[in-house]
């Protein structure tokens, strides 16, 4: 399949600030690696065995682990971080985990990942792995942390711990970094149940190191089956976890719209969409309950349709709801947001104008007046005409609701004696 025009080249993907600071990570790592193997003397075949081990195993932890939405790839590597640190050193598991996460992400090509997603996520993981590895096992080390672990005791009880937070803290801080250049923001997101994997991966890496460096091959074959079985039923068990969050939180979401479509069609009239009488009423008590006390004043308006009944009787009902879906888009559209316009019952609409004298509303009353008689009505039935009647009330002291809505409703049977198809005020 040929790219679209607008799709990034893989040479412009490999530009991105997020790719960009991948490679200099890695470029570190690789440089901070090779100071240290210079400062301690060591050399990068020693113990040739074990590090070949740890390598396969670290790919094993790897690839023991879940996709989490949210976070990512979640996986067992701490237990082959941290118990290579314990038995290899610093130096020797910041170069073997770091190879590692270098090769790991390859295998993405078979599942549709893009040359550079691959390449960046090569080079990030395998950076932050390595400094990761280097700088928290060599502060561990120089702390007076046994390397190899052999047995524990009151320093190990305090210095372990503080290897695997750091190495999490560290870890957290260069994930969220490398979001933050691909994203533009810093959106870790921080899981109980993923904290606690990971930090029993470290304290099971512990038991790793101990009985690797003390016991003898059958016992290590045996309780690396063991700790690897228990990784692959967590996993399965982390996995059932994340299907029931993802289920908990699509019915939640659900639930959710549900009710707020209840709560709509416990405010909103069915016909109309507009708010309802209801609705309205406990409007005006709080907007009245703020003249009282602020002085904000408002008025309402109380609109009829002049000679419903007859476009019901003349025209059947279904011409007569339209009439009024009609009649509410048009005050709606032609309202500030701020106005509120409620179907009061029947073909009777009353609307609330906060900050607005009875003169102003009758303005508006007069051109939504004006918009009704010159509508189109022809195209719903021949021969219908349409016209309302308005009644406005402005709010003054010692009003309370009903008071409010019948003075505009004395003003509504004015319009209609004087001749219908009025504003009065």
């Amino acid at each position: 399949m040929a790219l679209r025009s607008e799709d990034p080249t893989t040479l412009e993907l490999l530009r991105r600030p997020e790719v960009l600071y991948s490679a200099a990570l890695f470029l570190a790592a690789v440089f901070s690696l090779s100071l240290a193997f210079d400062w301690t003397g060591e050399s990068a075949s020693e113990r040739t065995g074990a590090s070949v081990f740890f390598l396969l195993y670290g790919l094993l932890t790897i690839t023991t682990g879940y996709h989490h939405p949210k976070i990512g790839h979640v996986s067992f590597d701490r237990v082959s971080q941290v118990a290579s640190i314990l038995v290899l050193g610093p130096v020797q598991a910041a170069l073997v985990n770091g190879l590692a996460s270098l090769i790991y992400p390859w295998h993405r090509l078979w599942k549709g990942f893009s040359l550079a997603q691959v390449i960046t996520a090569s080079l990030n993981n395998s950076g932050l792995m390595t400094l990761m590895i280097l700088s928290c096992g060599l502060i561990y080390e120089k702390l007076g942390g046994q390397v190899p672990l052999t047995t524990l005791d009151w320093t190990a009880a305090l210095l372990l711990p503080l290897l695997i937070l750091s190495m999490q803290v560290v870890n957290e801080v260069g994930m969220g970094l490398h979001l933050l250049l691909r994203d533009g923001y810093w959106d870790r997101y921080l899981n109980r149940f993923v904290l606690c994997l990971e930090s029993g991966a470290g304290m099971a890496a512990v038991m790793v190191a101990i009985i690797f460096n003390r016991m003898e091959l059958p016992v290590i074959v045996l309780m690396l089956a063991v700790v690897t079985t228990v990784m692959g039923v967590v996993t399965q068990f982390a996995r059932m976890r994340l299907e029931l969050e993802t289920i908990i939180a699509d019915r939640t979401r659900v639930l959710r719209e549900k009710t707020a479509e209840l709560e709509q069609l416990a405010i909103r009239d069915q016909l109309t969409g507009l708010f309802n009488r209801r609705y309205v009423d406990e409007y005006l008590d709080g907007r009245i309950e703020e003249f009282v006390r602020y002085g904000r004043r408002f008025a309402v308006a109380l609109i009829d349709l002049d000679h419903f009944k007859r476009i019901n009787d003349q025209h059947a009902h279904e011409v007569g709801d339209e009439v009024l879906r009609r009649v509410a888009k048009i005050f709606a559209d032609r309202c500030r947001d701020t106005d509120v316009v409620a179907r009061y019952g029947g073909e009777e609409f009353l609307l609330c104008f906060p900050e607005a004298s009875a003169e102003e509303v009758a303005e508006i009353c007069e051109q939504l007046r004006m918009a009704i008689a010159s509508h189109d009505w022809d195209s719903l039935a021949p021969g219908i005409t349409v016209s309302l009647s308005a009644g406005v009330a402005e709010m003054r002291a010692g009003l309370g609701r009903s008071a409010l809505v019948n003075a505009a409703d004395r003003k509504l049977y004015e319009a209609k004696r004087g001749g219908r198809n009025l504003v009065k005020f």
